[in-house]
C-alpha cells in the first residue's frame, strides 16, 4: 500500500497531505453550510451531491496535471488571449449574480472568468521575469512587459469585481519583488500605486453615485458604502441595525461570538440558516462556529504551511520560470485565504473572496485544483532532479572509491612483488656464499 501511494502520489507529499485535509474540510463544511438551498430546493443530496463531485473532480484534476512535466507549463501562456476574450464577453452577455455581473454562461455551465485571468496572469508574470534576467536580477524591461500584461487584466476584471483586481495586482508586485525587479523601478512603482490609490479612493468617495452608474461603473457605490461601514466604529444598536443590507457581518459576528475552543461540532451551526453565502464568502465564520477557535486556527496554519512548503520547493528549484509560477501560485492562493478569513472575523470589507479549496464553487475549485497540480509536478521535477543528483554523486563516490581500492591493491600487489623479488635475492645470495667463498680461496 505505502509503495502504491508512494507510485501514485507523486511530489510532496506534504502538499498532498494539506490538499486532502482542505478538500475533507469543505465536504463537511460545505454539507453543513448548504442547508438553506437544501431547504429551497427540497432536495437533501444534491447541494452536496454537486459539491462532492467538483471536489473529486479537482483531486483528479490535480493528479492529471501532477503527471505533466512542468516544461509545458509555459505553454500556458496562451490561455492570457482567452482570459481576456472571455472577460471582455462578461461585459457585455454575462450572467448577473449578487448585483455583479461575473459569470459567462458555456453549454449550460455558468464559469467565473476572473479566475481563469488570474491564473493567466501569474503565468505570463513568470515567464516574463525568467525570461528577461541579468544574472540573479531582472532586467529594465521586464516590468514594462510584465504592466502591459497585469493592467489590462485588471482594468477588465475591477468593474464587477474589484476585491479579485487588487488581489492579482498585489501578488504582481510581491512575484517582481521575488524577481528583483531593479530597485529604482519598483519604489517608482510603489509611489504611483500610493499616489493613484489615493486619488482613487478620494474620487469613489466624494463623487455622487449616479455620476459613477453614468459611466458603467455600477459597483462603485456598493465599494463606497463597505469601506465606511469598515472604518465607521460607531457602535449602532440593536434594535436600528440594518439586517436586510448588512445582514452578512452581523450573522458572521454572531456566529464566531458564540463559538467556543471546540465550537458547537459540525453540523450544528446555526447561523447557517440565516447568513448569506455562508456556504462560500463566509465559510470561515461557520467553521469557526462549528469547530471552534482552536480548529480554525489549525486550517489557517495549513495554508501558512503550504505556503511555507513552496517556499522551500522554490528554493531548491533550478529553473527561474518554475521559480516564480509557485511563488505566484503560493501568494495568490494563501494571499487570498487569509483575505476571506480577515474578512470573515470583521477586519477586513465584505468582499465575494471565496476560501480557496473549502467554499463551494466550481470555477474556484477547479482552478485552485490546476494550482495545486502545477506545485506538485514542479515539486515532483525538483525531487528527481535531486534524486538524479545524489545517484550522481553516489557513482561519483563508487567510482573513486573503486579507484581507490585498485590503487591500493596495485600498490600491494607491487609491494608482494618487491617482497618476492627481495626473497629471491636472499635466497640466491645465501645458496651462492660457499661456492664465491671457495673461489676466493
Amino acid at each position: 500500500m505505502k509503495l502504491f501511494l508512494h507510485n501514485f502520489l507523486k511530489g510532496d507529499k506534504i502538499i498532498w497531505i494539506i490538499f486532502i485535509i482542505l478538500c475533507a474540510i469543505s465536504f463537511i463544511e460545505v454539507f453543513s453550510a448548504s442547508s438553506l438551498l437544501t431547504f429551497k430546493s427540497g432536495d437533501h443530496l444534491r447541494p452536496i451531491g454537486t459539491h462532492f463531485t467538483l471536489l473529486m473532480a479537482g483531486v483528479a484534476l490535480a493528479w492529471v496535471i501532477h503527471n505533466i512535466p512542468c516544461r509545458w507549463f509555459n505553454r500556458m501562456i496562451l490561455l492570457y488571449p482567452i482570459a481576456i476574450g472571455m472577460l471582455l464577453a462578461v461585459l457585455f452577455i454575462g450572467a448577473t449574480t449578487n448585483s455583479a455581473r461575473r459569470w459567462l454562461e458555456i453549454a449550460g455551465i455558468q464559469f467565473q472568468p476572473s479566475e481563469l485571468g488570474k491564473m493567466a496572469t501569474i503565468v505570463v508574470v513568470a515567464f516574463i521575469l525568467s525570461r528577461f534576467r541579468e544574472g540573479e536580477y531582472a532586467n529594465r524591461k521586464a516590468m514594462k512587459f510584465i504592466l502591459w500584461t497585469t493592467v489590462p487584466m485588471c482594468a477588465l476584471i475591477f468593474p464587477e469585481n474589484l476585491s479579485t483586481a487588487l488581489l492579482l495586482a498585489v501578488s504582481v508586485y510581491l512575484m517582481m519583488f521575488v524577481g528583483r525587479i531593479p530597485t529604482k523601478q519598483m519604489l517608482k512603482l510603489t509611489a504611483v500605486c500610493i499616489i493613484g490609490g489615493a486619488l482613487a479612493t478620494t474620487a469613489m468617495m466624494t463623487v455622487p453615485d449616479n455620476g459613477w452608474e453614468k459611466i458603467g461603473l455600477k459597483r462603485v457605490s456598493t465599494w463606497k458604502s463597505r469601506i465606511t461601514k469598515l472604518v465607521d466604529q460607531t457602535e449602532i444598536p440593536a434594535a436600528k441595525y440594518d439586517l436586510e443590507n448588512d445582514g452578512q457581518v452581523a450573522y458572521a459576528n454572531i456566529a464566531i461570538a458564540t463559538s467556543n475552543i471546540l465550537g458547537k461540532g459540525p453540523g450544528n451551526s446555526i447561523q447557517r440558516d440565516f447568513l448569506p453565502q455562508a456556504f462560500s464568502d463566509f465559510i470561515y465564520a461557520i467553521i469557526i462556529e462549528e469547530l471552534g477557535l482552536f480548529p480554525a486556527a489549525i486550517i489557517a496554519f495549513l495554508y501558512i504551511a503550504l505556503l511555507i512548503r513552496i517556499g522551500r520547493i522554490a528554493n531548491q528549484c533550478d529553473k527561474p520560470f518554475y521559480i516564480f509560477l509557485i511563488t505566484g501560485i503560493g501568494i495568490l492562493m494563501v494571499g487570498q485565504a487569509l483575505f476571506h478569513m480577515l474578512i470573515a472575523v470583521g477586519i477586513g470589507p465584505v468582499t465575494g473572496q471565496p476560501l480557496p479549496l473549502i467554499s463551494k464553487g466550481g470555477t474556484s475549485i477547479l482552478i485552485n485544483s490546476i494550482y495545486i497540480g502545477i506545485i506538485l509536478s514542479i515539486s515532483r521535477y525538483v525531487k528527481e532532479q535531486k534524486d538524479k543528483q545524489q545517484a550522481e554523486e553516489a557513482e561519483k563516490q563508487a567510482q573513486v572509491q573503486e579507484a581507490a581500492i585498485t590503487l591500493l591493491r596495485n600498490a600491494a600487489n607491487s609491494l608482494a612483488s618487491e617482497k618476492e623479488t627481495t626473497n629471491s635475492f636472499e635466497r640466491n645470495t645465501e645458496t651462492s656464499s660457499p661456492k664465491d667463498a671457495e673461489e676466493k680461496e
